[in-house]
């Protein structure tokens, strides 16, 4: 067996259901806030696209996609972040959800020995990824001190020297923070001095508060610095949350394209191509933004409602983006134990998402509250969270 998979740590839900084992909850219907699956309903015009084509699933489909696809990426994009161009034959690549590419990724990118940072707190899959690639995961604390963002300029010289891969998550999963362009400069200009490879995870982009004000993106970054070759840099973004669509497994890789060259060779080994019936309601899906407001505006009514009972017990507050609340509770395991066994309500602890690092466990104090559940659930939730709180 590879030994690497020796390193691996509970995934974070293993650790949780540990955590509530013996626990009887309290005689209330459960609610769930832990786990970061979107509930809304799917639109109904991507379900009739997909039952269209589903005679296609007598072909196999090609690892690069059908152009079409690729096309309609390649112009939404343009038109989220203002990109002058995106090739869609070099420079975008279809994948099965970002998780499954962006733990793929780093077997393509990174060698062993080398150095693969990340955010700390984290999606687990970075450091798994880096794990199994045979690299050494180094952690780039996220606190409160840092407005919930890596510090680069703390990263010591030499670690940027080893370093091959950098994943970001902008917004950030689980703290819903932005790095916003200067800070993606930042980053690039680092890329291009100590030559390492940028995976920009922006599976959160879509759901932001402010219609006017949509969060940044890497690409955009490498726009504003002249660099429609998108050198170093790949960006991760996925139908799962801006489309409630997890269960399609759609989502795209796009960015540098003689990186993507050499992912897509991976990934023809690999085998993991898109269903042709999937690539086709995903077509359907970048196409709209209206179904894409909608979801944002079912969110801001549940945040809106959820703030307004919990503000003043709780230190909490409304993330730049995502569906997270990630409110410091002091210790974030005896919350989240104590919280299911008197309310039955299931919140995840931020010190399952992080690592030691620098003496500390950044999520320790602190633990992620998906607001996923229907309105109503939420508006619950609220409730007794502050009666718990009280």
């Amino acid at each position: 067996m590879n030994p690497n998979l020796d390193k691996l740590q509970p995934y974070p839900f293993a650790k949780l259901a540990k955590l509530k084992d013996g626990l009887v909850p309290a005689g209330k219907p459960h609610i769930a806030l832990s786990i970061g699956e979107p509930k809304h309903p799917a639109p109904a015009f991507v379900r009739d696209t997909l039952v269209e084509n589903l005679d296609q699933l007598s072909a196999y489909p090609a690892t690069r996609g059908l152009d079409s696809l690729r096309g309609a990426i390649g112009e939404w994009l343009c038109k989220r972040f203002g990109l002058e161009s995106v090739c869609p034959d070099t420079q975008v690549l279809p994948v099965n959800g970002t998780r499954e590419a962006l733990f793929a990724f780093a077997q393509a990118v990174a060698s062993p020995g080398s150095k693969v940072l990340m955010p700390n707190p984290f999606y687990q899959i970075y450091e798994g990824a880096a794990l199994l690639a045979g690299a050494t995961p180094y952690f780039l604390n996220c606190t409160a001190e840092t407005g919930f963002r890596p510090d680069f300029g703390a990263v010591p010289e030499a670690v940027w020297q080893d370093c091959e891969l950098l994943y970001l998550c902008t917004p950030g999963n689980p703290t819903g923070a932005l790095l916003d362009q200067d800070a993606l400069r930042q980053v690039i200009e680092l890329a291009d001095r100590h030559n390492f490879t940028i995976a920009s995870d922006e599976c959160y982009s879509e759901l932001y508060f402010d219609e006017g004000n949509p969060p940044p993106g890497l690409l955009q970054a490498c726009e504003t610095m002249g660099r429609s070759d998108y050198s170093r840099c790949v960006v991760f973004h996925s139908l799962s949350k801006r489309s409630n669509l997890p269960g399609l497994r759609s989502g795209f890789v796009a960015g540098d394209a003689r990186v993507l060259e050499k992912f897509l060779l991976y990934r023809t080994y690999h085998g993991c191509a898109m269903p042709l019936p999937h690539q086709h309601a995903s077509i359907a899906a970048w196409r709209d933004e209206a179904h894409v407001a909608e979801n944002r505006a079912l969110y801001r009514e549940k945040f809106a409602a959820v703030l307004e009972t919990l503000g003043d017990c709780l230190n909490v507050s409304a993330p730049e983006a995502s569906f997270y609340l990630w409110p410091q509770v002091g210790d974030g395991e005896a919350f989240a134990r104590e919280l299911f066994r008197q309310q039955n309500i299931t919140v995840l602890p931020g010190s399952f998402l992080a690592r030691e690092s620098g003496g500390i466990n950044p999520g320790r104090e602190y633990v992620r509250m998906a607001l996923v559940a229907t309105l109503e659930e939420c508006i619950e939730a609220a409730g007794r969270i502050r009666e718990f709180c009280s």
